[in-house]
């Protein structure tokens, strides 16, 4: 693993190096993750929602 790099990745998030060592694996992904996309919204919830909210 490139430690090195993963250790000033997390510096400039604002990690310290105690904080980066008790990162668990599942911790660090979700840190580095980008953001999660949603998926583009179907026609029939666009309706749904209009129907909804006509304003």
């Amino acid at each position: 693993m490139p430690w090195g790099e993963m250790m000033q990745a997390a510096a400039r998030m604002g990690v310290g190096p105690e904080g980066f060592w008790r990162l668990s694996l599942k911790e660090w992904r979700m840190l580095t993750a980008g953001p999660v996309q949603a998926a583009p919204l179907a026609r029939g919830e666009l309706e749904r929602m209009q129907a909804m909210w006509p304003d």
